[in-house]
């Protein structure tokens, strides 16, 4: 008796169990995966779980051990024995590695060293700060050495004012060994000043280790030349955009043969995120969007051959393909997320086209949460076309009611909106909280072609904005949708959406978030640090009065020209380290807001950049979000 009674109330704590929803604190719980790669004996994966402390304002990294074909996880405490070194030479001679060398003057105690005391930097140049760094005169450097005790390096860019890797983001996957041992590949855009800060042309170059010469390899085009690999055969293979100053262009995949370069995914329409060689040669695996998602594709390589190039995509699925871990046997080890699940290692079989999860860093968590539920909906924009949008319906939907919606405005502009899971803006979070949450892959997407990528550029303020409208009209027409309930949000591109959106809504929303986003185009002209963005996607200077399509974008297509129509409650968020959307920005829209009477507020964040980084910074972004949600939807 007393064990039949022991069912029913393991059913009733399951059941209460499954009711509980993502919070803020919980969020930032979760570990962060993120692989190493395959060990030395091919039969197991190495990865790094990094977990947030909120109490103690910062984040521990541990490293673990998985099988191949799944098990238990082992922690292990040095990966290095476990690994082969990217960066020892193949013939184990020599190590390559990365420092950063002062090279320009830029303090004053640098040009006057009797002032040691002096507090002022002095520039010349633009490319006086990046990202969230000022520019102090340092440099990234590429430097190789004898592979034991005491050997004393040597600077492959010895003198030269160039960054390799590339900043702020690059690391040592900036720079390669070839084959035999006898040259190092290097990432590096060799511009200066004002040159640098209005260019995308990296090229890759080649250091001969016994005549210290240094060749160009991709002196021919004028765009980004990335990510260099070799194939098992020693073919050097890269990603490449082709225009200059175009930072979003088309991704393809080049591969060096015979003195030829091949561009192996120059008809397909899409555009290439990372990629991995077959041990045979006989193929390329890479990841790229499709569709709202991320998805494994493969193209083959023919060699001199004629056989045709062809590109297939392997998975397919609502979710994202991160990343490619490693190529086993008939099994590709991959990173996969959702909007429900944060990152995870997971084995795909080739041939059976089935998954397997092998790590399982968050899936307790996730097995005690009613999970949102996530619809694709095609909408029919303004000019005809088919646009997917994403709908996030709430934790224990029910659609007999009524629920508060957001908009969701991503940034970019050119990024894709896929089935990515953020740490800030977060879509499980937003519905678990009540919201039903409607994200349109608008103009400007990656993953419907190139042509509607690149139609975002130099329309900031055009067809976007109706796609918007558009997505948010329709969804609205649902019985579940609280019509006189919506709000509009969104950071950087989404934050510029929502500051013009507030001009233009007609009434539709209620309220705004936007975070780091572009106010005034003429003044982000005038402080954005990666000049060449602007340059192309606002179509040039706001000086250039003959400029037809650049007068637009700071007059017609510039969110100050609307102020006077604000009307909304507003909450304007911004990092006091955001180089690329400096807080002027967010200072002149506050400002206006207060002094139209609109009710506002200003979140700021003085050591944070385009993002929130911090664990309890990032806790207050989340209170402060749907505190402003409570109050004004």
């Amino acid at each position: 008796m007393k064990k039949l009674l022991l069912i029913p109330l393991l059913m009733m704590s399951l059941n209460a169990m499954a009711q509980n929803v993502m919070t803020p604190e919980l969020l930032w719980k979760l570990g962060r995966v993120t692989p190493l790669g395959l060990s030395n004996d091919g039969k197991n994966i190495v990865y790094n779980v990094t977990y947030p402390s909120v109490a103690e304002n910062k984040s521990e990294t541990k490293s673990y051990i998985i099988s191949i074909n799944g098990g238990n996880a082992t922690e292990v405490k040095d990966t290095k024995s476990l690994l082969k070194g990217k960066n020892i030479s193949p013939d184990g001679k020599y190590i390559v590695y990365n420092e950063e060398v002062k090279i320009d003057k830029v303090h004053g105690k640098d040009f006057y060293p009797d002032l040691e005391k002096s507090n002022v930097q002095i520039y010349d140049a633009l490319d006086y700060r990046h990202w969230d760094t000022w520019n102090e005169g340092t440099f990234n450097h590429v430097f190789f050495k004898e592979n034991k005790d005491g050997a004393i390096g040597i600077d492959l860019l010895k003198g030269e004012n160039f960054n390799s890797p590339q900043k702020p983001f690059g690391g040592d996957e900036d720079y390669i060994w070839s084959p035999d041992s006898k040259n190092i590949l290097y990432v590096s855009k060799k511009k200066a000043g004002t040159k640098y800060a209005t260019s995308t042309n990296t090229d890759i170059y080649q250091y001969n280790l016994e005549t210290g010469k240094t060749t160009n390899r991709t002196e021919g085009n004028l765009g980004y030349d990335m990510s260099p690999q070799f194939s098992p055969k020693g073919n050097l293979t890269w990603l490449q955009m082709k225009r200059d100053g175009y930072e979003a262009d088309k991704n393809d995949l080049i591969v060096s043969l015979k003195g030829m370069n091949m561009n192996l995914t120059a008809n397909w329409d899409g555009t290439v995120d990372s990629f991995m060689w077959s041990k045979d040669e006989s193929k390329i695996y890479f990841v790229a969007p499709i569709d709202g998602t991320k998805q494994l594709f493969e193209v083959n390589f023919p060699g001199i051959s004629k056989i045709a190039v062809t590109v297939r995509q392997i998975t397919n699925g609502d979710f994202d393909v991160n990343s490619i871990v490693a190529i086993s046997g008939d099994n590709a080890i991959l990173t996969r997320t959702d909007m429900n699940h944060a990152s995870e290692i997971f084995s795909y079989n080739l041939k059976k086209k089935s998954w397997k999860q092998l790590s399982n860093v968050n899936t307790k968590t996730y097995a005690s949460l009613a999970l949102s539920k996530i619809e694709r909906r095609y909408v029919t924009t303004t000019d005809g076309k088919k646009m997917l949008v994403w709908v996030v319906l709430p934790p224990n939907f029910d659609a007999s009611k009524k629920y508060p919606t957001l908009l969701y405005c991503q940034g970019g502009p050119q990024s894709p909106l896929t089935q990515s899971y953020s740490f800030r803006w977060n879509f499980q979070l937003m519905a678990a909280n009540g919201y039903v949450v409607v994200a349109p892959n608008r103009r400007g997407m990656q993953g419907h072609g190139v042509e509607w990528n690149e139609q975002i550029s130099k329309d900031w303020g055009g067809q976007v904005m109706d796609d918007y409208l558009s997505a948010i009209d329709d969804v609205a027409k649902e019985k579940y949708v609280d019509s006189d309930r919506l709000g509009c949000v969104g950071a950087s591109y989404g934050g510029y959406s929502a500051f013009y959106l507030a001009g233009i809504h007609n009434n539709r929303f209620k309220t705004f978030i936007a975070h780091d986003g572009v106010f005034n185009t003429q003044s982000m002209f005038g402080t954005t640090e990666e000049v060449f963005f602007n340059n192309w996607d606002f179509g040039g200077a706001y000086w250039e009065k003959d400029n037809a399509i650049a007068q637009k974008t700071y007059t017609t297509f510039n969110p100050i020209t609307h102020v006077d129509k604000w009307n909304t409650p507003i909450l304007i968020i911004q990092g006091g380290k955001d180089f690329r959307v400096s807080e002027g920005q967010s200072q002149e829209a506050f400002q206006a807001a207060q002094l139209r009477g609109i009710k506002s507020r200003f979140l700021y964040f003085p050591e944070e950049n385009h993002w929130v980084l911090k664990p309890q910074n990032a806790q207050v972004w989340q209170k402060e979000f749907y505190k402003w949600l409570n109050e004004t939807l």
